[in-house]
């Protein structure tokens, strides 16, 4: 009877202690991360009209601060980090300012102009946009305060100018760009 007892004891024991398992499962996905952009100093950043972007104008790649946030494409793919020098991880979506930037923002830059008028902008050093950078977004700063560089009156200047010289007066305005 001992040997039934210990035989059904050590029987349960074998059912109910774990086994080791040989069998695993792994699914792996491996997305690059974007190679490191060599910053000389900390970068003064240009904000897009009618937008809370801002852009670093020195970099060929678009590298972007939105929201608190550093954004950046590569290969296909959004990567964000909260320093702009390093910490970036794949986000899984476009984020959603990147779609209501105006298209042909980089050439407008580069001409100085916005939607046909003077794009006077300003460098804001990357020390002034950490500080401020809520309070601007909350009250509307580069819409209220400075029109985000935009000479909203240089495009009629302009105009003015031409219609004066295509009646034979001479263009004393602006040169043109």
């Amino acid at each position: 009877m001992k040997k039934l007892i210990l035989g059904a004891l050590l029987l349960g024991l074998a059912v109910m202690s774990p086994v080791p398992s040989m069998a695993r499962v792994s699914i792996g996905i491996n997305i690059a991360l974007p190679p490191l952009i060599a910053f000389a100093g900390p970068p003064e950043l240009v904000v897009i009209p009618e937008t809370d972007v801002y852009f670093d104008p020195d970099l060929d790649v678009d590298i972007f601060f939105f929201d608190g946030w550093w954004w950046r494409p590569w290969q296909g793919h959004w990567y964000r980090s909260r320093n702009y020098e390093s910490g970036w991880v794949y986000y899984t979506r476009t984020p959603y300012f990147y779609n209501s930037l105006p298209t042909g923002w980089r050439s407008e830059f580069r001409d100085r102009h916005w939607r046909g008028h003077e794009w006077n902008y300003q460098r804001v050093p990357h020390s002034d946009l950490q500080k401020n950078w809520r309070t601007w977004q909350r009250d509307r700063y580069w819409e209220r305060e400075h029109n985000w560089g935009v000479n909203k009156n240089w495009n009629s200047r302009k105009e003015r100018s031409s219609k004066g010289s295509s009646k034979g007066s001479s263009n004393t305005g602006r040169k043109n760009r």
